[in-house]
């Protein structure tokens, strides 16, 4: 399978068909105990052999994952580049809200702000650390069904302007992107 830059694949399989295991192999998360075969590759480097923290991938999950002890800027500066210091990873954050235009919750705490809010926040964090590809893991499952379409949509043109290969995984027809590639898993079904 290959993802083009700028292009949004979504995986589509039952529940526990394993679209999570292979998203934790691409990010470099899969527990020892487990075996694939074949390779991945970014931009012509094999990242099989590099550990998680240098394979410059950006997950988005079901939950936010928000720190709970940092305010929302925080919560934005921890996710910087480590190139990014001092007083230039505030400034660097609140540029990044205002981008969304959530300005007025840079002082917030996650617990403070709603589902929808968080879910903005989740993934302009997830942009802001600069990951060459985005792996999405039923980013839209906690919405309730209006706010799933939005944010979806403002998901898609997020993720077209940072041009990154995205791929997403879901068992929900509605969160495919119109105009994208869908793809079913497993391509086997081999079942012991």
């Amino acid at each position: 399978m290959t993802v083009e830059k700028g292009e949004i694949v979504t995986l589509m399989g039952p529940s526990g068909c394993g679209k999570s295991t292979l998203l934790d192999a691409i990010a470099g998360h899969l527990s020892a105990e487990f075996n694939y075969s074949g390779s991945i590759t970014l931009d012509n480097e094999k990242l099989d052999a590099l550990p998680a923290h240098k394979r410059q991938v950006g997950i988005l999950f079901q939950d936010d994952l928000l720190f709970p002890h940092l305010t929302v800027w925080e919560n934005f500066a921890f996710a910087l580049p480590n190139c990014v210091k001092g007083a230039d990873r505030k400034t660097q954050a609140m540029i990044a809200l205002k981008h969304i235009s959530l300005t007025k919750l840079a002082d917030s705490f996650p617990d403070q702000i709603s589902g929808g809010q968080r879910a903005r926040i989740a993934l302009t964090r997830m942009l802001l650390a600069k990951p060459k590809v985005a792996l999405l893991d039923e980013p839209y499952s906690k919405l309730d069904k209006d706010l799933r379409v939005q944010f979806r949509n403002w998901v898609v043109e997020q993720l077209q302007q940072a041009n990154i290969p995205t791929l997403m995984v879901t068992h929900d027809e509605d969160d495919i992107p119109h105009g994208s590639r869908c793809l079913n898993w497993p391509w086997e079904t081999n079942h012991a």
